[in-house]
């Protein structure tokens, strides 16, 4: 079966296991776990940030972000398709006690400036103010859209004019890096805070990062704390995610990929594809989306459904050209 729901799929490789089996290992709570110090100072370097954080999940990231930058009652400015918001189970009202406000960015899922502006609201006897501004780059729901580093800097600029935090869920920020060809801390510079997966194309078993300043850094573990994210010997897992921080270069080759199957499914009939930013491909379905990956799963090739009429494959480093070939006699058979 070649599995291309997601890239959280991934197969730790035996490096990595090995890696998490010779961990050194102590009590991360009291912050002794040596592996777990090591990928903080590495996650920081890479991501050009004062400190980082290891946290079990993205999700966890992203909520003890909200929960670190706002205070109870306040909105938060996200967009409407974004993670935080549709993704976390309501975690934004659940955990913090933050109202969303919700953003149109189009079909890319950027949000301008003038949007920040309008969104905004200011404290006063009746209003609780707005408390956060949050990005998303790439942008999941909107087909794996890497974000220019310039429309994340606007968004960033206008947001701190209006005295606002800023935090980026990056769960694909190596994958935008990479699109467009820049180092990361040049997406991540103009932000307060950053959350980046490791656990997705670059193959750690588990856990994802979040950076930012020192001082903001250690408030959040205490709410890593509250959350239930305290770990003990988590270099058994920290170990791994080390390994996966130098996977960065290769999410090119998923990207390549991604061309590939999207162009051959376009000529697919009853299929349209848009040409791919990143490693997600969605395809727009003339028949129901989930017949069709029902007939794809018979075929040997595994997708999710992403809307009534569109089916998400997503490419990753335990999918090679072989595969790709397969997986697209496989959906024309299905199709």
């Amino acid at each position: 079966m070649i599995d291309l729901r997601s890239d959280t799929v991934t197969l730790p490789s035996d490096e990595m296991r090995t890696a998490a089996r010779d961990a050194p290992v102590g009590d991360d709570v009291y912050h002794e776990d040596p592996t777990v110090n090591e990928l903080q100072r590495r996650a920081a370097a890479v991501l050009g940030t004062e400190a980082a954080l290891f946290v079990p999940s993205g999700t966890m990231g992203n909520q003890v972000a909200i929960r670190t930058h706002t205070e109870r009652g306040q909105e938060l400015l996200c967009e409407r398709e974004s993670h935080v918001y549709k993704w976390e189970l309501g975690g934004i009202v659940q955990h913090s006690g933050v109202q969303p406000r919700t953003i149109d960015g189009g079909e890319r899922g950027v949000i301008a400036p003038e949007q920040v502006r309008e969104g905004y609201i200011e404290e006063d006897l009746h209003r609780p103010g707005t408390g956060l501004l949050t990005l998303e780059n790439t942008h999941n729901s909107r087909g794996g859209r890497a974000i220019a580093p310039e429309r994340i800097a606007a968004a960033a600029e206008t947001a701190h004019e209006l005295g606002l935090p800023v935090h980026l869920d990056g769960a694909r920020l190596f994958n935008a890096a990479v699109a467009h060809d820049v180092e990361v801390r040049e997406i991540v510079e103009p932000v307060d805070m950053v959350l980046a997966c490791l656990s997705k194309g670059l193959g750690a078993p588990v856990g994802s990062v979040l950076a930012g300043p020192e001082e903001t850094i250690e408030a959040a573990r205490r709410h890593r704390k509250l959350f239930g994210g305290g770990m003990r010997q988590a270099g058994m897992i920290a170990a791994p995610a080390i390994r996966a921080l130098e996977n960065r270069d290769r999410l090119g080759e998923d990207h390549r990929r991604a061309d590939r199957l999207a162009a051959a499914l376009d000529r697919i009939d009853g299929l349209s594809v848009e040409p791919p930013e990143t490693n997600i491909v969605l395809a727009e379905t003339d028949r129901p989306a989930e017949a069709l990956l029902a007939d794809c799963e018979s075929e040997g090739v595994q997708g999710v459904q992403f809307g009534e009429h569109t089916a998400r494959f997503c490419t990753h480093w335990d999918v090679d050209d072989e595969d790709i070939d397969a997986a697209i006699a496989a959906v024309e058979r299905a199709a």
